[in-house]
């Protein structure tokens, strides 16, 4: 089971493919014109690629900016936030490790171990009830293990709270369960443990090694693979049309591009809303992988203070809210880039609801959590910086999850191509690394190299 440690204090990628990787190759017999739907990870890769192996290349980004849900935001001159993607996870082995080296990239290592933990009162926990915590933790691991052999799915929280006999529970216990529900599973797969999939949450893969952050912001990686790249900003795709032996063209709110081959990276989130309109239609087996994988809520406010009032030597600050998922988790960012900032994340539930507020709301919200746990003394931020990714229209959610009612086969159908002109690729097309910078990356080499396949 992939999961975090308890205690971060709760505790807290192969075809690894090199940057080269096949463009030492022959160049192809057929040049071809490959049109590339976003510039986020996935399709950045996959346009470097294909260029590299000679084909003729064009991004379609519907920004204005690069990177798709990687954003490096520089309102902070002294302090670039990465409002999408933070992490290069487990570097031991993960293809972004070198691609990080080779774009120059600076990476700085945070340790789920390196964490404080707070009780509902804002108190630092005793030992005892660390343990306790500790023990709930794998108690709840164990009751998902076992559950993933029964004869039906469930979801996550009817698993676990059937197994706790959750209406003879006391308030304080299932505070208790549902900050290990919210830290140990929301928080990483991005669902509602109302919707994910006790069998299949966590059907993935991961490599070893510490997480990397990075000081200057993650959109060096984007911004390295788009050297050489042609792309069309402020593009809009509003329909895909192709033939099983004609032209791709894809039509967008300015104009139309005709090509050969398409690749089309765009999020589950986007796919999910029909926005796009595929001529002929997609099969059958991916319209049914697009409804019933999930689109999952993972959003961050990031607050600026004067000085700094936690305790500067943890990576981690965690916390048992009284009301479920509400700022269970915090990164001290002072520690990465000397600076006097917080971040606080919200994921599933909690974090599709904040959306809908106002941002003084949201960072009120914050305020009296951390005034809860340090004290009505502490300063008011001086600034903050704000994730919308459910409303945002080029995502409409942050990263896919293993939902109720879906199957890891899923993921295959999505990266299947049609006709050998439209290819797939995206974190949520990759079966085995979903919902990670990585995935995304593998994704588009794998659709490039298929198309490289049948172009030779």
């Amino acid at each position: 089971m992939k999961r975090r440690n308890f205690l971060k204090v709760l505790g807290a990628t192969s075809l690894s493919l090199s940057m080269s990787g096949f463009s030492n190759a022959p160049k192809p017999i057929k040049k071809q014109k490959v049109l590339v739907v976003g510039a986020g990870m996935a399709g950045l890769a996959a346009a470097k690629q294909l260029a590299l192996a000679g084909h003729e290349v064009v991004v379609l980004e519907a920004r204005e900016r690069l990177g798709g849900r990687i954003w490096t935001n520089r309102k902070w001159a002294d302090a670039p936030m990465d409002l999408g993607a933070s992490w290069i996870h487990m570097m031991d082995g993960n293809p972004l490790t070198a691609l990080a080296k080779q774009a120059g990239a600076r990476t700085f290592v945070t340790s789920y171990d390196s964490a404080i933990f707070y009780n509902t009162d804002g108190k630092p926990a005793s030992e005892a009830l660390q343990t306790e915590m500790a023990q709930l933790d794998d108690k709840i691991a164990n009751i998902l293990a076992e559950a993933q052999n029964a004869d039906d799915d469930q979801s996550v929280r009817k698993t676990v709270q059937d197994a706790l006999g959750w209406d003879h529970l006391g308030q304080t216990e299932k505070q208790k369960a549902n900050f290990v529900l919210n830290s140990v599973y929301e928080q990483e797969y991005a669902g509602s443990a109302d919707a994910l999939s006790t069998y299949w949450f966590d059907d993935d893969e991961e490599y070893d090694g510490d997480d990397g952050l990075f000081p200057g912001g993650y959109s060096a990686l984007t911004d390295f693979l788009a050297r050489g790249v042609r792309i069309e900003k402020q593009q809009v795709v509003k329909e895909v049309t192709w033939s099983a032996t004609g032209a791709v063209s894809i039509t967008t709110d300015k104009t139309t591009f005709s090509g050969d081959r398409a690749v089309i990276t765009l999020p589950l989130g986007v796919l999910k809303n029909g926005g796009i309109k595929f001529t002929p239609g997609l099969p059958q087996n991916k319209r049914n992988a697009i409804s019933s994988l999930g689109m999952g809520f993972f959003n961050k406010c990031f607050l600026r203070f004067p000085r700094v009032f936690w305790p500067a030597n943890y990576d981690w600050l965690e916390y048992v809210p009284a009301r479920q998922g509400e700022w269970v988790e915090w990164l001290n960012v002072a520690r990465v880039g000397q600076k006097p900032i917080l971040l606080g994340f919200n994921a599933a539930d909690f974090g599709k609801e904040i959306e809908s507020w106002t941002d003084a709301k949201i960072v009120d919200s914050a305020m009296q959590t951390l005034r809860g746990i340090f004290g009505a003394g502490i300063p008011d931020p001086t600034d903050f910086q704000l994730t919308r990714w459910g409303a945002d229209p080029f995502a409409m959610g942050s990263y896919s999850f293993n939902a109720l009612g879906s199957a890891p086969k899923m993921r295959d159908a999505l990266a299947q191509p049609v006709d050998q002109r439209i290819f797939f690729a995206g974190e949520a097309t990759n079966r085995q690394y979903f919902a990670t910078v990585h995935g995304a990356y593998l994704s588009g080499l794998r659709a490039a190299k298929e198309i490289w396949n049948v172009a030779k």
